[in-house]
């Protein structure tokens, strides 16, 4: 979608990427690591530095106490994170459950390793997790369960009451959960980010993997995390050595300096993204799309059903071509799409964008 718009000329809500700068501090930090000296390997698992702020941030997000030297993994970007956490863990024959809509890399990623995704359908119109469907589904052959929250595409997060039951779930199996909370600092109406760091029984049994693409604007860094106990750490390390080893140097320290110095950036940001959510809400009152405010993420869903009862990825298609915003089309992060017309927008731009991407809808 993003090449179509950009074939049209049309204003880009569908991928997910602001069209705003990272903070002029931390692109000051980078510029000075590339001018004095800091360009060449860094260890593996990530520079020292930012393991340790990482480990901090944890800590004061989450309360929970993580060893930097063992404990955490920087990534080139969250996808490869995510990549290397099933590759590592999911063998020949397991089974994999994931929940549609799902994020568009997991099930290749598990068909590579031998393994078979399970897709669950979340429940609608909330898109909340079904857990005596889940429950059912369990076999001996489950080997992993993928969580998403704040979810992609759908901005549901998981509550507090949704860790215990999957705590309970999973208790007495050997299953290890990946954790993909690569917006775990988008979470809006004053909720707080279910992390399964905040719980220690979660944690023992989790790869968590987050972004500093996401948290600091700058997706086109691919630079994330994986944290994990070391008995899950040595073998998702003992996969990514060999897919990519590590990440550049200078923008590694920039970022360490960056989380120690500026923790209010990822402290503020769910007033920061609540605030664009709330302006491109109402900027749609007077369309024909119908809207519930997202709970976390940059995404927001809305329905076109009023407007037209073509497919998803026709009325996205036509949107583009003919009127000139871009989206994504829900359904394609199905296995077996629902009978819907949803349709994803990315309000992560900046207010000139968003406003002029709303009086084009607005006279849809």
């Amino acid at each position: 979608m993003s090449q179509l718009a950009l074939e049209h000329g049309a204003i880009n809500l569908s991928q997910g990427f602001p069209d705003f700068s990272p903070p002029a501090m931390l692109l000051d930090r980078v510029n000075h690591y590339l001018r004095s000296g800091h360009n060449q390997y860094a260890p593996m698992s990530g520079t020292p530095a930012l393991r340790e702020a990482v480990a901090r941030k944890i800590s004061l997000s989450y309360g929970k106490d993580v060893n930097a030297e063992t404990d955490i993994t920087i990534t080139s970007g969250a996808t490869t994170a995510l990549f290397c956490a099933i590759e590592a863990f999911v063998h020949p024959g397991d089974e994999v459950i994931v929940f549609d809509p799902a994020y568009d890399s997991y099930e290749p990623a598990i068909v590579l390793a031998g393994g078979k995704a399970v897709h669950l359908p979340l429940t609608t119109p909330g898109f909340s997790i079904d857990w005596n469907l889940v429950e059912k589904m369990i076999t001996p052959q489950t080997s992993m369960i993928i969580i998403n929250s704040p979810h992609n595409p759908t901005g549901a997060v998981l509550s507090a009451a949704d860790i215990q039951s999957l705590r309970e779930i999973v208790r007495d199996t050997r299953i290890i959960l990946l954790s993909d909370e690569v917006y775990e600092h988008m979470v809006f109406n004053g909720a707080r980010h279910e992390s399964l760091l905040r719980d220690d029984g979660l944690a023992a049994r989790s790869l968590v993997v987050s972004s500093f693409g996401k948290t600091f604007h700058a997706t086109g860094w691919k630079v994330g995390y994986c944290v994990a106990p070391p008995q899950l750490m040595k073998g998702f390390q003992e996969i990514y050595q060999f897919v990519q080893f590590c990440v550049v140097t200078p923008i590694q320290l920039a970022l360490a300096d960056f989380l120690v110095d500026h923790p209010e950036h990822y402290m503020e940001l769910p007033d920061f993204y609540s605030r664009k959510r709330d302006k491109f809400a109402k900027l749609l009152e007077e369309s024909r799309f119908r809207i519930t405010p997202s709970s976390g993420t940059y995404f927001q869903l809305a329905d076109y059903s009023e407007i037209s009862d073509a497919s998803d990825t026709e009325f996205t298609r036509w949107m583009t071509v003919e009127k000139g915003v871009a989206a994504i089309p829900i359904s394609v992060f199905y296995e077996s799409p629902p009978q819907q017309q949803l349709i994803r927008f990315c309000f992560a731009k900046n207010d000139d964008t968003l406003e002029k991407a709303a009086k084009i809808l607005c006279k849809i």
